[in-house]
């Protein structure tokens, strides 16, 4: 049996395990980045909507009035009277009708305010006016 000798000569038989736990440690370290890398969510098996909660959703309606002050409800030309009977009719079919006004910023001021007072007068409540966000945002 050989024993090592140091520099001055003296024998020893010990073995330095540090550099041996400095590389037990990074790969461990490893090994947990890259398990908890892996764990991205986890997976739930949502329950599924009854037919009663999806025939309960609202279909929102637009109403288009161009610069040249035609109106338009959803894809249709209508006048302002039969925007005023078709949206009397959708609203007896749904109370809680709602509406979006999406007006042509050339478009005359008093065509989206006759359009307002339509659904004013029919007593449309849920009304939003439809707008493009600048570019910087």
């Amino acid at each position: 049996m050989s024993m090592k000798a140091d520099a001055e000569g003296k024998a020893y038989d010990d073995i330095n395990v540090t550099p041996m736990v400095d590389l037990y440690l990074v790969l461990l370290l490893i090994f947990i980045i890259m398990t908890t890398a892996g764990l991205q969510g986890l997976k739930v098996n949502l329950p599924k909507e009854s037919a009663a909660t999806s025939v309960a959703k609202k279909k929102i309606h637009a109403v288009a009035v161009t610069n040249s002050g035609q109106i338009h409800l959803d894809t249709y030309t209508v006048t302002l009277e039969q925007l005023e009977q078709q949206l009397g009719q959708l609203k007896a079919s749904n109370p809680d009708l709602p509406v979006v006004v999406k007006g042509d910023s050339a478009a005359q001021y008093q065509n989206i305010m006759d359009v307002l007072n339509v659904c004013a007068k029919l007593g449309i409540t849920s009304v939003a006016l439809q707008t493009k966000p600048e570019k910087g945002q």
